[in-house]
């Protein structure tokens, strides 16, 4: 996915001879949490509005030059490994050299957002299923065969969790055949995690459960 349309370059980066008080000027028009700040034209960092509100407005961004945060991606870096920058880095700006390590631009955090809202896994209509199992023992190709053995359609799927050992997946289905497929996961020593209301496993368990009180009670 080409993502060069979501380059910006409306805000130039500040000079690292500037007054840190041009840096909290930004930061007070814009909803930036860095600025991209360059010498000679040379991408050196960025500095966090943060930061420069902890400076003497009338020191030079030079004296502070110890607290940039050098972060950035490629022109051609994918939107996905931009995203997992933004999230990384804490910043909602994303500065982008190119292969000369020239500044060419930046992102907004927004807009690569808004290029995920628009994948199927969130587009297209279906359910999330979370599943869980030991780090060692899951597999993405036996959780595809899981899927489309019952007839299901995988419309993506991500590690969402991993802790103690245990992985969690969670995927967006299609809904034909929904509660085949849990039962099926079940089968194959997944524990559901996300709930449905047509599973009927754990359904007729509580049905089951409640009957068995009742007849202890008689």
């Amino acid at each position: 996915m080409n993502i060069a349309k979501y380059i910006l370059n409306d805000v130039k980066p500040l000079s690292i001879n500037e007054a840190v008080k041009e840096a909290q000027l930004v930061f007070n028009q814009l909803t930036f949490s860095h600025i991209p700040i360059s010498e000679n034209g040379v991408y050196l960092g960025c500095l966090s509005e943060t930061d420069s509100h902890c400076f003497d407005s009338e020191k030079l961004i030079s004296d502070c030059r110890y607290a940039l945060e050098q972060f950035f991606v490629r022109k051609q870096t994918n939107w996905i490994d931009v995203l997992e920058a933004f999230a990384q880095n804490s910043t909602n700006i994303m500065p982008i050299l190119d292969e000369k390590n020239n500044y060419i631009g930046y992102y907004e955090l927004n807009d690569i957002i808004s290029i995920f809202n628009d994948t199927p896994f969130l587009h297209e209509l279906g359910s999330v299923l979370v599943v869980e199992k030991g780090v060692k023992d899951y597999s993405f190709s036996e959780i595809c065969q899981i899927v489309e053995s019952n007839n299901g359609r995988l419309l993506g799927a991500f590690i969402s969790k991993i802790e103690r050992d245990v992985v969690q997946v969670t995927m967006k289905l299609n809904n034909a055949a929904l509660n085949e497929v849990v039962q099926s996961f079940r089968r194959y020593s997944y524990n559901i995690v996300s709930e449905f209301a047509e599973d009927t496993y754990m359904q007729n368990l509580k049905e089951r459960s409640e009957y068995l009180d009742k007849y202890l009670n008689i």
